[in-house]
């Protein structure tokens, strides 16, 4: 896959993860063992593209004169991963979550600007 089509693909994820967050309800009981399971195997595609981006847009950023710095990615990197989480446990605020989306599309933007 592209670095291009994964960015593209990561912001739509990032869209399906803030529907989810806004829509759903966080687990009754944190301890719950077969929600955590639940999260576990909805999560994982989330976590291996966000990976599979960061692993192919870092040398991207560090070999190119582009207008993001690698600070950013690995930020963005971060902060996708938390939002993953977020969604389903709901355990940050609206305002704190809406900062994290939003700052992730803008670097996801960024790369896209600069390929």
């Amino acid at each position: 896959m592209s670095l291009q089509k994964r960015t593209l693909t990561l912001k739509e994820s990032l869209d399906e993860l803030h529907e989810r967050y806004t829509s759903h309800t966080g687990p009754v009981d944190r301890t719950d063992h077969e929600f955590f399971e639940k999260v576990k195997n909805e999560t994982a595609p989330y976590f291996e593209l966000v990976q599979d981006w960061y692993e192919e847009v870092e040398p991207f950023v560090k070999e190119r004169d582009v207008t993001v710095h690698p600070n950013q990615i690995k930020s963005t990197h971060e902060n996708i991963e938390m939002l993953i989480l977020h969604s389903y446990y709901l355990d940050v605020d609206k305002n704190r979550y809406k900062d994290l989306h939003q700052s992730s599309h803008y670097v996801l933007d960024m790369v896209l600007d600069n390929l």
